[in-house]
């Protein structure tokens, strides 16, 4: 079969990017554009989500017109709004919850004061998807692309033990953000085939994506100059983000995902090359765990998924 006829057909189709301004977001938007999707931006910055919208009508020929959604992932209020808006769109066929923040402190917390990473990376997109998933459900053969990580690979996530201020570790909270990312994306996707819905919950990384080997997008991408040693280090092991968003598109267009499979890079410990299909550690699909974070999800979003 050739690759062609393994894609979805975008056409006509509507994609929706969170934080689709810049980095793995934008290029994922790029090359979804590309294949035919409406895209729709959803991010806090405007400006910055204009700039992306110029990028993508000066790189993508024939695009379909793009448009801008205000989506401030660290603010359930924003969440709610943002979701109103989308929930009007005529459908919604590919929802990439990519947007997040890799770094915090002990005293960074979110408008609802929960801590930034677990607040933004999981507790947003959980309520965001939430709250338009009937639009989702309504959608023939809709998906939902969940940015996971390799970092989930090493720490437990532990959804009854808050990290204390004192004991803060940047990494390890930004670890068990994406694997409560994982964990309710695998747990989405059983709870949709148990119930006998066609929308597919799927997860994508993007390996080790560095902006030492990203094209630039004028207006989207950084500024300064890669430097070429830079370059050269990190070319041995790492890649653009514009190869970083493979496994994300891969995962909303490949016609033989059936929903709940970890798409990632096919080069050494997932750090690099052509997306597959890979796997993610066991407590990731811990089905018990999954239960509570879903209830404990619910409760702090002041949302509830019933499918």
């Amino acid at each position: 079969m050739s690759r062609d006829r393994m894609i979805r057909d975008l056409i006509g189709k509507v994609a929706v990017v969170t934080g689709g301004n810049a980095g793995l977001g934008y290029f994922a938007a790029e090359q979804l554009a590309r294949r035919g999707a409406r895209i729709v931006i959803a991010t806090r910055n405007e400006a910055k989500a204009n700039a992306a919208i110029q990028s993508l009508r000066r790189e993508v020929d024939d695009i379909v017109p793009s448009s801008f959604v205000q989506l401030d992932l660290a603010d359930l209020a924003s969440v709610q709004r943002a979701a109103n808006e989308l929930s009007t769109l005529p459908s919604i066929d590919v929802l990439v919850a990519n947007a997040g923040i890799t770094e915090g402190t002990a005293g960074s917390v979110t408008a609802q004061g929960f801590e930034s990473m677990f607040g933004t990376n999981h507790l947003g997109h959980f309520a965001l998807v939430s709250r338009i998933l009937p639009s989702l459900l309504t959608t023939l053969s809709s998906r939902i692309v969940h940015l996971g990580s390799i970092s989930h690979r090493f720490y437990a996530l532990e959804t009854d033990r808050p990290e204390s201020p004192e004991k803060f570790c940047s990494f390890r909270s930004y670890a068990r953000s994406k694997l409560a990312v994982m964990t309710f994306a695998f747990e989405l996707d059983r709870r949709l085939r148990a119930a006998g819905h066609d929308t597919r919950s799927i997860v994508a990384h993007p390996g080790f994506a560095v902006d030492e080997l990203t094209p630039a997008r004028p207006g989207v991408t950084p500024t300064a100059v890669p430097n070429a040693v830079a370059q050269k280090i990190f070319g041995a092991f790492a890649q653009g983000k514009d190869a970083g968003a493979w496994p994300i598109v891969h995962a909303a267009t490949d016609e033989y995902l059936r929903g709940g499979e970890y798409v990632g890079p096919a080069g050494w410990q997932q750090l690099r090359g052509r997306a597959r299909v890979t796997a993610a550690k066991a407590w990731a699909r811990d089905p018990a765990v999954a239960a509570r974070l879903w209830e404990l999800s619910e409760s702090l979003t002041d949302t509830s998924i019933r499918l």
